[in-house]
């Protein structure tokens, strides 16, 4: 009885030193931050762009008050010889600490990208606060933090609008890539496989000021719009060049982040018909022959006809396996220019052909490697398309042949 009643104190006792949380965070000392920009300066410093909630302002508008005409977000910046450095100099105007725990975007300025982003990154990857989860864009032909400023319609957040942008548009079109930090960083220190980054844009007609004012979101027709387009090629951890929209596109197809798309193809007898692309899968296989690196693409596509624009009749199976044919010949010769077009002018391996060699012939690849981006620039390609149409729609053939 005396054991168990010792025990029972003890545990007591232990219970007191573990209530509460060490590392509690006040919401009312915390500034949330769901978007940062990186840009570099003259001096060699890093500008850094946080992009905070406004809380006294989404909280009134969520509760249907219409909001007191205030912004949603609020802007600090801050420059530093380090990315830590800078958040912390934000203090000095911010009345709460810069909490990123909950960041959705991380924008790279261009010239920053350039320069290359590996160091910047290292604070982004070691900081226990933050997760990994947020999406990573490079600003093309402007800064980062001119992409933050810019205030958005549907979304009142705009780093939620980015984050919804990119997800939406990979999954609708193809011509993206949302990839998240731990993604890009096991691109750059891969051997086989190097990263690339989905660009970000802003259109802007007429004024400036008028595109990053509260006027921007007062009128139908925005001055200023974001817009994700093209895809940013990296070597390690610098930009090298851009891909324009059907490289991009094969991009995802080869490394089977393609969910969605909308094929124009050629009918038989002219005019077009779409080929909605509903599911997509590429078997990639590396091989050594006649002691050189070869890959083998077969790529398995299924899909709808989403419009029809031409005269042809889709009751037959016949005229489906002719579509599947004119829709496997075309996307064959799309996906071997646009890889070709990789090889010669980027050469850099982004489709992880290296990683394929190295999981077929280890042996090889220990050779191969060493000068990989001068193999990849010769390296021959055999691909295969088969293109199924599921279904045709909730009608057969087009009411077009009946107007004529």
């Amino acid at each position: 009885m005396k054991r168990g009643f010792t025990i029972f104190i003890m545990l007591i006792v232990f219970l007191l030193f573990t209530t509460g949380c060490w590392n509690r965070r006040e919401l009312n000392e915390l500034a949330i931050t769901l978007a940062i920009g990186l840009d570099s300066t003259r001096d060699g410093q890093y500008l850094v762009t946080a992009q905070v909630v406004n809380p006294g302002e989404v909280a009134t508008q969520g509760g249907g008050g219409g909001g007191t005409g205030h912004s949603p977000v609020v802007i600090y910046q801050a420059k530093g010889k380090t990315v830590l450095e800078a958040i912390r100099k934000m203090t000095k105007e911010s009345p709460r600490k810069i909490y990123p725990s909950h960041l959705r975007i991380l924008v790279i300025g261009e010239s920053l990208a350039k320069k290359g982003i590996g160091k910047p990154l290292d604070f982004l990857s070691r900081d226990w606060e933050l997760r990994s989860d947020f999406y990573i864009a490079v600003a093309r032909g402007v800064n980062a933090e001119d992409i933050l400023r810019v205030p958005t319609a549907l979304e009142k957040i705009p780093a939620n609008n980015l984050f919804s942008t990119l997800e939406v548009s990979e999954k609708a079109w193809a011509g993206t890539s949302a990839v998240r930090l731990d993604e890009f960083i096991a691109g750059m220190v891969s051997d086989g496989k190097q990263p690339v980054l989905t660009g970000v844009k802003v259109d802007i007609k007429g004024d400036k000021d008028a595109s990053q004012s509260k006027q921007n979101v007062e009128m139908i027709d925005s001055p200023a719009r974001l817009y994700f387009n093209k895809l940013a090629v990296f070597h390690k951890d610098k930009l090298v060049s851009w891909l324009n929209e059907k490289q991009s596109q094969t991009y995802n197809v080869i490394t089977n982040n393609e969910e969605s798309m909308a094929v124009n193809v050629s009918c038989p007898k002219g005019g077009k018909f779409v080929y909605q692309v509903t599911s997509s899968n590429t078997e990639m296989k590396g091989k050594i022959k006649n002691g050189k690196p070869e890959i083998d693409l077969n790529i398995h596509v299924e899909g709808n006809v989403g419009e029809v624009g031409c005269s042809i009749d889709l009751t037959k199976p016949e005229s489906i396996a002719q579509l599947e044919e004119i829709y496997e010949e075309k996307s064959k010769k799309v996906f071997k220019t646009a890889i070709k077009q990789v090889q010669e002018n980027e050469k850099v391996d982004i489709f992880g052909f290296g990683e394929a060699i190295h999981r077929a012939n280890p042996k090889a690849w220990k050779k191969l490697k060493k000068d990989w981006d001068k193999n990849f620039e010769n390296l021959p390609v055999n691909i295969k398309v088969q293109g199924e149409i599921r279904r045709v729609g909730t009608v057969g053939n087009s009411f077009l042949d009946k107007i004529k």
